[in-house]
């Protein structure tokens, strides 16, 4: 008789779409406790409590659960390319906040991350500089542009891996450590348009690298056609 090696089939995780699993995952970090701070039931917070600051805002909208969390701009923008579901934050700063649509379509593990993310931010954890890996495949790419070329935020995404992720190419040139020394300013939107002023220092320092490098701006763009790589 033949021996049967079947490979276990672990059981597939329900995905988090209700209010009290949302909560249970946010309240399973340490020192965390629960609180509903507008005195209104379908608002539950989930906080820190040695420091009494919020870093889960978790309601019901439009039929589903929402949660809001606090995001680092690069995975704020990689999330939202990434998943539709993830918003800039109802009723909440949307530069540093984001909602996320319990609909099923974010994988709880991204959700975990996500949640882990807004806790450490909120709680002050300093960590190691440490890029993701769309990050460094992001910045390998910046560095591989020549001099004399540009390319296109869409196409940094693409050779890092996350066609799509435009948007998360934008923050991190924006947000890239002095120490790496990409040439961010290499990179420019889809138009041919250069990043708004002053981001790359004083306004016009981008215009000034890039025509230093042989590349005309004219009325603050690149003839793509010309000179991407």
């Amino acid at each position: 008789m033949k021996e049967q090696n079947q490979k276990r089939i672990e059981p597939r995780e329900n995905p988090i779409r209700t209010r009290e699993a949302a909560l249970e995952l946010c309240l399973a970090f340490p020192g965390t406790f629960r609180e509903q701070p507008y005195h209104d039931p379908n608002w539950d917070a989930v906080g820190l409590a040695r420091k009494r600051k919020f870093f889960a805002f978790v309601f019901q909208k439009d039929g589903q659960i929402w949660i809001n969390l606090k995001m680092d701009p690069e995975w704020r923008d990689l999330w939202r390319d990434a998943y539709p579901s993830v918003l800039p934050a109802y009723h909440m700063n949307k530069e540093h906040w984001s909602s996320v649509i319990l609909d099923g379509s974010v994988p709880n593990g991204e959700l975990r991350k996500m949640a882990a993310g807004s806790y450490e931010l909120v709680a002050g954890i300093k960590k190691s500089r440490k890029f993701s890996a769309f990050a460094a495949n992001v910045y390998r790419a910046v560095r591989n542009i020549p001099a004399g070329r540009v390319a296109t935020y869409g196409q940094i995404a693409a050779l890092a891996g996350q066609p799509g992720a435009a948007r998360a190419v934008g923050s991190l040139m924006r947000n890239c450590p002095r120490e790496l020394e990409c040439p961010c300013y290499r990179v420019i939107s889809g138009s041919g348009k250069l990043a708004p002023a002053g981001t790359f220092g004083k306004p016009g320092t981008q215009e000034r690298l890039l025509e230093a490098e042989g590349i005309p701006v004219k009325n603050h763009k690149v003839d793509l056609e010309k000179w991407r790589m």
